[in-house]
């Protein structure tokens, strides 16, 4: 029986469950149980391509759906952002109504939605049409009004200037503005009259320069061009994208000239328009153009006030689109996983789902039957999980620890039923933290701003506050927990902006003298954290250096013992009780009879007073003696002896480090062999290896047989033991344990590393702007106060509480991803992954 709560120690107790569900009640089935959110399916279909399964012509018909709720959605992004000033409003989900997907009248809402999706889309695909239509012609009346006006700007100016054409004594030559063939003439200021034959249009003004090169070299300079600019851009109504076009009015001789022209000019993307040479023409031409362009107006206005009712219509109803569309392609997809029997009608699944939850999900299966008036119930069986076979990882989690759960799975997914490190991370992670960014001042922000994160946090979830802030967002309970530990370490550290606080009586007096003075006890004791008479002393940075380096190999020792003490409850749970005498035990007497012993000796050397006259002895330095713990075993030094068989102790402790290197390469192997050879003296052999979850050939069979009550034989073989691979495997591991505790410990003098840069960068901030800051006085030394201590804030805020922050948390991950997790994570699992409506909108991919 699974406990009767739930608990982050291990993850929930799974079940391998078995569903019969008859085909008229399995698609509100398939909802109630995602609605729940906490059965993960097993596809029973792996030999099936996706376009030959049951149900690929409902997946089809729902994707169909998706693709029109997406052609609304781009739409109405487009619409909002032509119009930023009078956006259409889309509903949100919360305050649209919920549209039910089961019950009996669930297919006609489906039939209904899709028929409803198709009207919108063919409204609206005609609209856009008829639209970018009226667009067009209103780009060509305004590019042919833009003409009009040019031509007749252009002959107005030519009609001022006096002719100054020269007539030819040749008759084969004539001007280049004079044909016999026209009738059309004009007279010129001076009464001479010749004819005009010309081409006018629009071209892109990227494309003029070349336009006037070809039209140079093609007809060899016999021609006169003129061209203005339209101020105006025209947009194109599909893709938005402006363009600017000049007028251009060309004259030459000739229509074999002039088709030349004509043919330059389409093939350069230009448009013609006729302009009569009539000024009389010319003027009645621009008129209608002008009339016909109101006209056009009008009808656009119409047009696009239609199409934005329609749109406000497509924001109303939206969201609830979306969503049905959603959770149908998620039921439709998780019945093609699904084992169609078509002798009963009878859809059959398997999948994962927590013990503890079977009753909710059998009391699914009854909502779904009578929901859909269905006469036959689904049946649930639980199934016996293979010994072979692990089933899924499933950590219920809640808003706080959600984010820890993260941290641990970013490492590894836990083994089925394993020790889950995430648990104990909400506790060791904010204080291995703290330990580094210790500082009442700053971590007074961090969790000041943590809690307005979790005091607004209904807002904040709901608003889009992008990628960084969404993250910080995200590990707001970490935050709380960092700064509520950093506080406690600010205290113990006696840093406030790396400025000391005066909270209780101290136990240091500085005598009244000249020059470089010594501080002489008084007596008192300091009664929490270290004395801020230290602050400002000559030898502090001495002082507080070795406080915190040995205090970090103090608490990297205890949080590496830790770790490995969790393999304890792994190896009782699993059954492995060898594991715990050849590993778990060698372990701990390694690690113990070297750092063990170091951090007894850092605290008897903290306890001892060294100025009592009662110590004849010298304080010892503490690595020289972990050295030459090796290079001389048994001998130390009388000057530097803490305790009376110091050496034997020494050396009886190295005896016993050495003693467990042997003890752990050898013994695993060995128990492993004598027990290969004990079951095959018995007879006895174990069936072959699965993978994780996955179903065995023949699985669906034997399961199929187990329910129907008919007994089947498991074909068995010998397991695969090799003590080759398991001598070199445990080889590995032993290497890698025992280097790794010197390696690991080392590791944790980051704790030092970063506590030290933080105190003494916050140190030289305040230095560098407050400090010069507080001395002037008057006007001036107030503006200049504000001024310097705005810098300060931000520098504070940017760099020591977000910089230093984010530095101390990634060094807080990796001492627990690496020296943590690595000595008893084996993170072997996979996870859980039910059918759920929770999830990110399909819709938009």
């Amino acid at each position: 029986m699974a406990e009767e709560y739930p608990s982050l120690f291990r993850s929930e107790e799974m079940s391998l469950i078995q569903l019969y569900v008859h085909t008229e009640v399995a698609h509100d089935t398939v909802a109630e149980v995602a609605a729940l959110g906490n059965v993960q399916f097993k596809d029973l279909n792996p030999d099936v391509n996706a376009f030959q399964r049951s149900f690929v012509g409902e997946v089809r018909r729902i994707d169909e759906m998706a693709r029109r709720i997406r052609f609304f959605s781009t739409q109405l992004a487009k619409a909002n952002a032509s119009h930023p000033d009078h956006p259409i409003p889309i509903r949100s989900l919360e305050d649209t109504p919920i549209i039910s997907i089961t019950g009996p009248r669930a297919q006609t809402m489906r039939d209904d939605l899709d028929s409803t999706l198709t009207q919108h889309e063919e409204r609206l695909a005609q609209m856009n049409e008829s639209y970018s239509t009226l667009r067009e012609r209103e780009r060509e009346l305004l590019e042919a009004k833009e003409v009009l006006r040019s031509t007749k700007g252009f002959f107005e100016r030519a009609a001022s200037i006096p002719s100054e054409i020269r007539q030819s004594i040749d008759d084969g030559t004539q001007p280049l503005l004079s044909h016999e063939d026209r009738e059309a003439q004009v007279s010129a200021g001076d009464g001479s009259q010749f004819d005009f034959e010309f081409v006018a249009g629009t071209i892109n003004r990227e494309r003029l320069p070349t336009f006037e090169r070809i039209l140079w070299r093609v007809l060899r300079g016999n021609l006169y061009m003129n061209h203005t600019d339209i101020t105006q851009p025209f947009v194109d109504p599909i893709s938005g994208v402006s363009t600017y076009k000049n007028v251009f009015i060309i004259f030459a001789h000739g229509s074999t000239l002039l088709a030349k022209i004509r043919k330059v000019a389409e093939s350069m993307g230009g448009t013609l328009y006729p302009v009569d040479a009539s000024a009389g023409k010319r003027m009645d031409a621009l008129k209608e153009v002008g009339a016909r362009l109101e006209d056009l107006s009008n009808v656009l206005v119409r047009m696009e006030s239609s199409r934005d009712q329609e749109l406000k219509v497509l924001g109303e109803n939206l969201k609830g689109w979306e969503s049905v569309v959603n959770r149908e392609k998620r039921v439709w997809e998780c019945l093609n996983l699904w084992s169609y029997d078509a002798s009963r009608k009878t859809l059959i699944a398997e999948g994962w789902a927590p013990t503890r939850d079977i009753v909710r999900i059998q009391a699914a299966l009854r909502h779904a039957q009578e929901a859909s008036g269905a006469s036959i119930a689904p049946l649930l069986h639980i199934l016996p999980t293979p010994h072979n076979v692990q089933p899924p990882t499933f950590h219920r989690t809640n808003k706080f620890t959600e984010a820890f759960q993260t941290i641990i799975d970013s490492y590894g997914v836990a083994s089925y039923q394993e020790v889950n490190p995430a648990l104990f991370a909400t506790v060791t992670f904010p204080f291995l933290f703290a330990v580094m960014f210790g500082d009442v001042g700053h971590a007074t922000l961090m969790t000041v701003a943590a809690a307005l994160m979790i005091t607004f946090e209904k807002k904040l979830a709901k608003a889009d506050t992008g990628e960084i802030i969404g993250t910080f967002f995200y590990g707001r309970y970490i935050i709380l927990l960092m700064g509520i530990f950093s506080i406690f370490t600010g205290m113990i550290y006696n840093d406030i902006f790396s400025k000391g606080m005066h909270l209780f009586h101290t136990g240091w007096t500085w005598p009244h003298k000249e020059g470089s003075i010594t501080a002489v006890p008084n007596g008192h004791t300091y009664p929490f954290g270290i004395d801020p008479t230290w602050h400002g002393a000559d030898n502090s940075l001495v002082f507080i250096n070795s406080y915190k380096m040995k205090q970090s190999i103090i608490l990297g020792v205890i949080h590496m013992t830790f770790a490995i003490c969790l393999q304890l409850p792994n190896y009782l749970h699993f059954g492995e009780n060898s594991s715990i005498w050849a590993e778990f035990v060698p372990q701990i007497l390694f690690l113990h009879s070297i750092f063990g012993y170091l951090v007894i000796m850092i605290i008897a050397k903290w306890c001892t007073d060294w100025s009592s006259p009662s110590i004849t002895t010298s304080p010892p330095n503490l690595l020289n003696m972990l050295i030459y713990m090796f290079l001389s075993p048994g001998t130390i030094n009388e000057k530097e002896q803490m305790y009376a068989g110091q050496g034997f102790v020494q050396q009886l402790l190295l005896y016993i480090a050495l003693i467990c290197v042997p003890w752990m390469l050898l013994a695993k192997p060995y128990l492993l062999w004598r027990e290969h050879k004990n079951k095959m003296g018995r007879g006895y052999r174990t069936v072959g290896h699965g993978q994780n979850g996955e179903a065995r050939e023949a699985d669906d069979e034997i399961i199929q047989g187990e329910e129907e009550g008919e007994g089947h034989a498991e074909a068995e073989s010998e397991e695969h033991f090799e003590m080759g691979e398991i001598a070199v495997h445990q080889i590995i591991h032993t290497i890698e344990f025992c280097l790794g505790c010197i390696s690991n410990t080392a590791s944790y003098l980051r704790l030092w590393a970063l506590s030290l840069a933080h105190a003494q960068l916050s140190e030289v901030m305040w230095d560098m702007t407050m400090a010069k800051a507080l001395g002037p006085t008057g006007w001036q030394g107030v503006l200049g106060l504000v001024f310097i201590f705005v810098m300060w804030f931000q520098m504070s805020v940017g760099i020591l509480c977000v910089m230093e922050g984010l530095s101390a948390f990634l060094h807080a991950l990796r001492l627990h991803w690496v020296e943590a997790n690595g000595k008893h994570y084996r993170a072997g699992g996979y996870p859980f992954v039910p059918l759920t409506f929770n999830f990110v909108e399909v819709v938009g991919e």
